[in-house]
């Protein structure tokens, strides 16, 4: 709670926080809205594919002349993240092997990571975190998005002495979702095709969000750094608003939906026929707790909080996230105090590429959010089992024999002959945990010292 107190002595003393942000996306924009107004951060450097995009985005937030005219603008992120005058490198690609070689590359520099790029940290994120400890630099999620936000929600239901029944984030779902293409996602949001492209939209992207891709994704990031168990059969999204997340994310036995007590789980904001949730959390994230004796039972009801029938399981939730409006609180966490706003520390939770449609032999995937394949969440250890693909190296891989819709697609089925160098660090870097991963109490961990072999 004092972030705030300690950046202001690091600028009452002159030595400000100094940061490199590659990819000035969205997320990298609401950050850069923040930043004149934050006394003691400065951006040094601004890495991007357009630099002079990325300066049109910074006067486009509020940036005046001198503070653009002070800031370095560059379309190399390798010299912008080995510059010596910065603290910490802001990852906000959203290309998982972009994002793995970067954060490589900042913890060679000894510079702290904060990874926006949670589709790099669901690929990979176990093993670079593991190299970041061993380095001693701070490997963190970023504040603002879901899974830092929800990971912060399990630490205080913990730190309080609950019991973490589950935890996770609202969306927009319904099961036909998952075949939904490029060409037809618009239609999901409400927006015409003409919209959406005068204002700049990705559709590719945005889809991501809508065929269960980044739900997917994100539940991994929040598993891997809480400990939290995946469902065995992926993600449910059970139509639920705020006022029930304590009756249906409770565990089989006491009558809710969850397999087992400590589960991720993502609530839909639909009900099945389309007709929307009451008080729904389609913006926020949850966690729900059990109240380890009678005595904090009554003080549920007592002080209002929500609860299932027996009173012992209650919910407490954030209705709404502000991504990089919020990310200053990774940043100044990271440097300020060395300490991550969550961070993967085990490999419990994989995304893997499934067939959005009947795909033929000779086909390329064209990955997230694509017209081939979408992200399914699944244990980590049945994902390594049967050998399954990564939805983040689902890009540009040509399969090598047909796969049904909604089969899982494994390593043996695609070519990745002609993937680029960088693609293939990634490659590499994946099999690498793989192949590092130690069994410890149903769980896989990576020890710092195999991290550095």
């Amino acid at each position: 709670m004092n972030l705030h107190g300690l950046l202001a002595a690091r600028a009452d003393a002159g030595r400000p926080v100094r940061v490199t942000l590659i990819g000035a996306g969205k997320f990298g924009a609401m950050f850069l809205a923040q930043v004149p107004h934050t006394r003691g951060l400065e951006v040094a450097c601004i890495a991007d594919l357009a630099p002079d995009r990325a300066r049109r985005t910074c006067a486009g937030v509020g940036w005046g002349e001198e503070l653009i005219a002070a800031t370095v603008f560059t379309d190399d992120a390798p010299a912008a993240i080995a510059r010596p005058d910065i603290d910490l490198v802001i990852e906000a690609t959203g290309s998982p092997a972009h994002g793995i070689q970067h954060a490589r590359a900042a913890i060679r520099a000894g510079r702290a990571i904060v990874m926006v790029n949670v589709e790099a940290d669901a690929l990979a994120g176990p093993l670079l975190a593991a190299e970041a400890r061993a380095a001693g630099v701070v490997y963190s999620l970023a504040y603002g998005d879901q899974p830092a936000l929800t990971a912060e929600l399990v630490d205080w239901a913990r730190a309080c002495g609950f019991t973490v029944v589950a935890a996770g984030k609202g969306t927009k779902y319904l099961p036909l979702y998952h075949g939904v293409t490029p060409d037809t996602v618009w239609q999901h949001y409400g927006l015409q095709p003409e919209a959406a492209r005068a204002a700049g939209m990705n559709p590719q992207m945005f889809n991501s969000f809508l065929d269960g891709t980044k739900s997917a994704i994100e539940m991994a990031a929040i598993a891997n750094a809480t400990g939290l168990d995946v469902p065995e059969g992926g993600l449910g999204f059970p139509p639920c608003g705020v006022d029930d997340l304590p009756h249906v994310l409770r565990p089989r036995a006491a009558g809710g939906m969850l397999e087992r007590a400590g589960m991720v789980e993502v609530v839909s904001s639909l009900e099945r026929d389309g007709r929307p949730v009451f008080r729904d959390l389609r913006w926020g994230v949850y966690v729900v707790l059990e109240a380890p004796n009678d005595y904090a039972a009554a003080c549920f009801a007592q002080y209002g909080l929500k609860t299932d029938s027996t009173g012992r399981y209650a919910a407490m939730y954030k209705p709404f996230h502000l991504i990089g409006l919020e990310l200053n609180v990774s940043v100044l966490s990271a440097v300020l105090r060395q300490e991550p706003t969550g961070a993967p520390d085990a490999f419990r939770g994989d995304v893997t590429a499934t067939a959005k449609r009947d795909l033929r032999a000779g086909e390329v995937l064209d990955g997230e959010g694509g017209y081939t394949v979408w992200g399914r969440l699944m244990p980590a250890q049945a994902s390594l089992a049967c050998g399954a693909l990564p939805i983040g190296l689902a890009h540009h891989a040509r399969l090598r024999r047909d796969i049904r819709a909604g089969e899982t697609v494994l390593w043996s089925d695609v070519d990745f002959a002609h993937a680029d160098s960088i693609m293939q660090d990634a490659i590499a870097t994946r099999r690498s945990m793989e192949e590092g991963l130690l069994s410890a109490a149903g769980s896989f961990r990576i020890s710092e010292r195999s991290a550095v072999e």
